[in-house]
């Protein structure tokens, strides 16, 4: 990520970790969060109204989902994650 965008950056971890909250106490299932977010991944990458959008537009829209993603599925595994390991597997993926 631009190192111009930090607040970015903590915005992102920060709705992970609320994600990890919500499923701390019951509100979601990691499966839950997922299924939601891969809603929204498709929704963004598949959206009629962005024909006047690049690509890259629109994978830019769709990073701070994927990022999300992964964060969940760390958690799940119980696995620690930093953003940068994060934004490097989003960038192996696609």
């Amino acid at each position: 990520m631009n190192t111009a965008n930090p607040q970015l950056e903590g915005l992102y971890l920060a709705i992970a970790a609320i994600n990890r909250l919500m499923v701390e106490k019951g509100l979601l299932s990691h499966a839950e969060i997922q299924d939601v977010l891969q809603t929204v991944e498709c929704d963004v990458l598949t959206d009629d109204k962005q024909l006047n959008v690049s690509s890259s537009h629109q994978k830019a829209v769709a990073f701070p989902i994927r990022l999300l993603l992964l964060a969940n599925e760390a958690d799940e595994q119980g696995t620690k994650f930093c953003f940068d390991d994060l934004a490097r597997e989003i960038g192996r993926r696609t």
